[in-house]
């Protein structure tokens, strides 16, 4: 589905980038898998299928605009142009807002929101030189509906919404298409390390009374990574197993 495809994946090394990953190598891509351990970006570089090209890792925190200038830079260089950008990369921390400290909106806000934004600017010469493309953000059902104990996160995630639904006006006349994933409850580190009985509500609030997995949320990518999805823009696309209807 994905072949003569390449494809940039933030947060690559684990979770649902690295199902992604694999999903699209599976599928025919040449991947570029970024994140900020290159050891673990490494060995799953090995691990992929292979592709005749081979498949490019980089060292890349989206928090920081010079690291990711310097990633695009060297695909330039190499004359290497993307089909595809997945911005995967986020963090969630818990905190009600009378207790949320300054430094943690900081983290949440420059990690799910500006480090969203400036890969994407970034790529945008690619993609107008290929005259298309697909654009996949990661937001989530607290994006959606919203969650108790999670204003920042859940705030920092709608603002990927509205980052989508717009910039999927102004590119739609260059055939670049711009989506977006809303997960719910997925098996991830995560949710491991979320409290307790703040797991088990989560996992009851399910209407398909399971877990979703990392690759549920990657074959939803590869529809909008490929040409399955060719007339699909501006969406955002719920896999949260009946959990929000």
């Amino acid at each position: 589905m994905l072949n003569n495809k390449i494809a940039l994946i933030t947060g690559a090394s684990k979770g649902i980038g690295k199902a992604i990953a694999e999903l699209f190598a599976a599928n025919g891509a040449r991947v570029i898998l970024t994140g900020r351990d290159i050891n673990a970006l490494q060995q799953l570089a090995i691990n992929l299928p292979s592709h005749p090209e081979g498949h490019l890792t980089f060292h890349m925190d989206v928090t920081n605009i010079i690291s990711i200038k310097d990633v695009f830079d060297s695909l330039m260089a190499d004359k290497i142009y993307i089909d595809i950008l997945v911005n995967n990369a986020g963090i969630m921390k818990d905190a009600t807002l009378q207790m949320v400290k300054p430094e943690i909106i900081s983290e949440i806000y420059n990690t799910n929101v500006i480090g969203t934004i400036n890969p994407t600017q970034m790529a945008l010469k690619s993609f107008i030189r290929k005259r298309g493309g697909s654009i996949i953000n990661l937001s989530s059902i607290i994006g959606t509906n919203g969650n108790l104990g999670q204003t920042i996160y859940g705030s920092s995630k709608s603002a990927i919404i509205g980052f989508t639904k717009s910039l999927s006006k102004e590119l739609a006349p260059l055939n670049i298409r711009v989506n977006a994933i809303a997960p719910g409850f997925i098996d991830t580190d995560m949710t491991k390390n979320m409290d307790p009985k703040f797991y088990e509500k989560n996992l009851n609030s399910i209407g398909m009374k399971r877990l979703g997995k990392p690759d549920d949320v990657a074959k939803v990518a590869l529809f909008l990574a490929s040409n399955l999805s060719s007339y699909v823009t501006g969406q955002i696309i719920g896999v949260d197993g009946g959990m929000i209807i």
